[in-house]
């Protein structure tokens, strides 16, 4: 349960519609995470009078082609490999 309330904290990307709550999250552990927790967070809902279900959304995160290819070349040469700059400080 702690980790389900810490991880529902983070969440920003939230829609209500038809019905639904539509939470949208980037793939990985939280989205297992709310698929177990899911009656839990229905059930809270109720609880604040709203008859809502929910509705999980999985986000892939996009990579740009360079981020791509300095990932590669890391694998690839790992601690041979020094790179100043860009967006990761790589």
């Amino acid at each position: 349960m702690v980790a389900l309330h810490v991880a529902c904290g983070d969440i920003t990307d939230v829609e209500i519609e038809n019905g639904c709550l539509i939470v949208r999250v980037k793939e990985g552990m939280i989205v297992d995470l709310l698929k177990e927790g899911r009656r839990d967070i229905e059930s809270a809902l109720r609880w604040q009078g709203l008859e809502l279900s929910l509705q999980i959304e999985t986000i892939k995160e996009k990579i740009d082609s360079v981020e791509e290819d300095l990932k590669k070349l890391k694998e690839m040469v790992g601690e041979y490999l020094t790179i100043y700059g860009g967006k990761n400080g790589i």
